[in-house]
């Protein structure tokens, strides 16, 4: 997702906000309670309504808020949470039970009305959900018309059933993502204000009436009625929206802010040192890249796919990997992540992915001959991340490669980039990735590059690349599944829908005030297992 949560989704590793905190402006505690951890956020893109968040600030919150089927261990593996079982004997029809017990914080019983009518309203063309996608493998979803999802069956509050259109091996592993999740009657009442004051089923809740406040915080509480898994041992989690990585790293190291999931360039080479035992470097499932939009001159057609290719040959990722982020990136080599089961280096034309300066200038060339080159390649990025240093690299080996104009495209933030994005009002590339919803293959891969899917902002369509991501879905086995995602991205490494750069690890910290911190395989930390001292 965003990274979804791409999900999804596109990933914001920094926050976004319009107020600048530097040192002992985030506060080690929260709303009066010594036992609230901080932790660094960002602002969501939208009311907090999880049909409608695919990107890490919002995630984060949504995650923390909500409890869904299943929720995701450190290592990636689904935990059942409301569900008590999910079955199936043909991949195509699941039958879920609930646990029973299951309350919204407004009181109101969690039932298997609750996700049915989440999931229905999710679905609805004219919803406009950002994560309507993840329900078009359900009987009766439709992209064009307003329509149920005709393959949900209520048989009483705690038992309904699920009946896709084609079997899908992997669809109980998707059912711990954000999309998924439940909602209470009163949601429907006024949805975007619903959205402003969430009221969730999850290990926490909001402080108070007005406890998100836009661009500075939001305020979590311990929820005490949740009976799941992700049973918080501290009081809450106060995320705060800051305007710089920088800010956000002093207050780690002075100690006013407890857990940070991101390290600044500047502290890149001595975070380590700086904080001991209590750095962390571990590889996650987050992908980097930048994307063209098909829309843009010069860059669709034979044209579009000759100059897409040699900018990818003309960036050279060992270098940018080596000096910008001190190795902490790994150069990637296809469209995944290394941490996710079926991943292969050595896909047939990962090459493209190689600095060749030589067969660069030869492709464009070549593309000039179509239709000469004119203007300057730019990608756009959120100044509040920390992209800067990494996207001026990669512009001026682009610049010197191939002897045009190249360079960034600042915006102030995060939202206001994603906004732009979203609309397809963007007219330059645009920096792009992905941190996982779930871990497998296909949810790097669907999510951005299928036609008309939710996270899809290049507008990437590919019937070829289609089919085999439906192949893979209707796999029986594992293996079989991830042959047909790799064939896929053979495909992709031709048309580069997106310009593959490197995979991320999660470099982050915490502070001397806590213990027990521990990230997840997709970077984000478990707030719930962290011990405020």
């Amino acid at each position: 997702m965003r990274i979804s949560r791409l999900g999804t989704g596109v990933i914001a590793l920094a926050a976004a906000t319009a107020l600048v905190l530097t040192g002992c402006s985030a506060g080690g505690t929260a709303a009066g309670n010594s036992n609230i951890i901080s932790a660094n956020g960002s602002e969501p893109q939208n009311p907090l309504i999880p049909t409608n968040t695919n990107e890490t600030g919002g995630g984060k919150i949504i995650d923390s808020v909500f409890a869904g089927l299943v929720y995701y261990d450190a290592v990636g593996a689904p935990v059942n949470e409301v569900a008590k079982a999910i079955t199936t004997t043909d991949n195509t029809t699941y039958k879920i039970e609930l646990n029973d017990g299951w309350k919204f914080t407004n009181g109101e019983k969690v039932t298997a009305q609750s996700f049915v009518d989440a999931w229905q309203y999710g679905a609805l063309l004219s919803n406009a959900q950002l994560n309507s996608y993840f329900f078009d493998v359900i009987e009766g979803f439709s992209y064009d018309v307003d329509q149920p999802l005709t393959g949900l069956t209520v048989q009483d509050d705690l038992n309904f059933t699920v009946k896709l259109t084609s079997a899908q091996s992997d669809f109980p592993l998707r059912l711990g993502y954000t999309a998924f999740f439940p909602l209470p009657k009163v949601a429907y009442d006024d949805i975007a204000a619903f959205g402003e004051n969430p009221i969730g089923n999850g290990p926490y809740k909001l402080a108070e009436a007005g406890a998100w406040k836009h661009n500075v915080d939001i305020n979590l509480i311990a929820n005490s009625e949740y009976t799941g898994g992700r049973k918080p041992v501290n009081g809450g989690v106060k995320f705060v929206f800051y305007a710089s990585l920088d800010a956000a790293y002093a207050d780690l190291v002075s100690e006013n802010l407890d857990v940070l999931d991101a390290i600044p360039d500047s502290a890149m080479k001595s975070y380590a040192a700086d904080l001991g035992d209590r750095a962390v470097n571990q590889p996650a499932a987050i992908f980097q890249s930048f994307t063209i939009g098909e829309n843009l001159p010069h860059f669709s057609g034979a044209e579009g796919q000759l100059r897409r290719q040699a900018l990818s040959l003309a960036i050279n990722r060992d270098e940018i990997t080596n000096v910008i982020f001190d190795g902490t990136r790994t150069p990637a080599r296809d469209f995944t992540s290394p941490v996710i089961d079926g991943w292969s280096g050595s896909l047939d034309g990962s090459d493209v992915l190689d600095f060749n300066a030589t067969k660069s200038k030869e492709l464009w060339a070549q593309a000039n001959a179509i239709a000469p080159w004119t203007g300057s390649f730019q990608i756009a990025y959120n100044a509040d991340g920390g992209h800067q240093p990494w996207v001026d690299a990669v512009t001026n080996s682009i610049k010197n490669t191939l002897g045009i104009e190249a360079s960034g495209a600042p915006f102030p933030t995060f939202k206001e980039l994603r906004t732009l994005i979203t609309n397809r009002t963007v007219t330059t590339a645009f920096r792009t990735g992905w941190q996982a919803d779930y871990p497998a293959l296909a949810n790097f891969l669907e999510p951005l590059y299928q036609t008309k899917a939710g996270a899809n902002d290049g507008d990437y369509s590919n019937p070829a690349v289609d089919a085999l991501f439906l192949k893979g879905n209707e796999a029986t086995s594992l293996a079989d599944a991830n042959k047909a995602f790799q064939d896929a991205q053979v495909i992709m490494l031709k048309d580069l829908p997106a310009v593959p750069l490197w995979y991320a690890n999660v470099n982050g910290g915490s502070s001397t005030l806590v213990s027990d911190v521990v990230f997840g395989w997709n970077s984000v930390p478990l707030y719930y297992s962290i011990m405020k001292k």
